[in-house]
């Protein structure tokens, strides 16, 4: 395979994908990464990945991402130095505090990472993979045990459609299962049969 090729494949993957050094300096990324930290491309390469990706504790430390005291638990750079050192792959979940604008955003990620080599240098390849959808999906839902409403985190009581639709952006369709057909077919035919 050609280097264009490998080029095209890395920027067709729709998971925000970094090329980084031992330090999680930036050194290239694939167009979901560019959308997921929405700078351009010059700002971005070179920065630390905490940096780049606006993590709450980037700036915890004059030195920035990666050297204060929240980076020595973090997922992102451990399994960077996994990698590089002990030519692993690692897969792992982690949560993240982001700075978006005026607020703070926490996203559940799975980081995955693996050694690569790119013009003999070892570098990692960082991939982020949103999993809030799935963890969310994963807790315990609050369901009325007769109307099967769903209660928010506010105490508010939502049909199952309008709760799946806003929190997880689902659409329903309806139809009738076999056993409820039969049903409706019997009582339908029970009404008929009145006088």
């Amino acid at each position: 395979m050609t280097d264009n090729h490998s080029r095209v494949l890395f920027d067709a993957v729709p998971l925000p994908i970094f090329i980084v050094d031992d330090d999680v300096r930036i050194l290239d990324f694939n167009p979901a990464a560019g959308r997921l930290m929405n700078q351009d491309r010059q700002v971005v390469l070179t920065r630390r990945g905490g940096e780049a990706l606006h993590c709450l504790h980037s700036k915890d430390v004059n030195e920035g991402c990666g050297k204060g005291p929240y980076c020595v638990d973090c997922v992102l750079r451990n399994n960077v130095t996994r990698s590089l050192r002990h030519g692993e792959r690692v897969r792992e979940k982690t949560v993240m505090e982001l700075r978006q604008e005026e607020r703070t955003l926490t996203v559940e990620l799975m980081v995955t990472t693996a050694p690569v080599t790119v013009e003999g240098r070892p570098l990692a390849l960082l991939i982020l993979e949103d999993i809030s959808e799935l963890v969310q999906l994963r807790r315990m839902l609050p369901i009325c045990s007769k109307c099967k409403k769903i209660r928010d985190d506010q105490e508010y009581w939502h049909s199952l459609e309008s709760y799946m639709g806003k929190n997880l952006d689902l659409t329903f369709t309806h139809g009738i299962c076999p056993t409820c057909a039969k049903e409706m077919l019997a009582e339908v035919a029970a009404m008929r049969r009145r006088p």
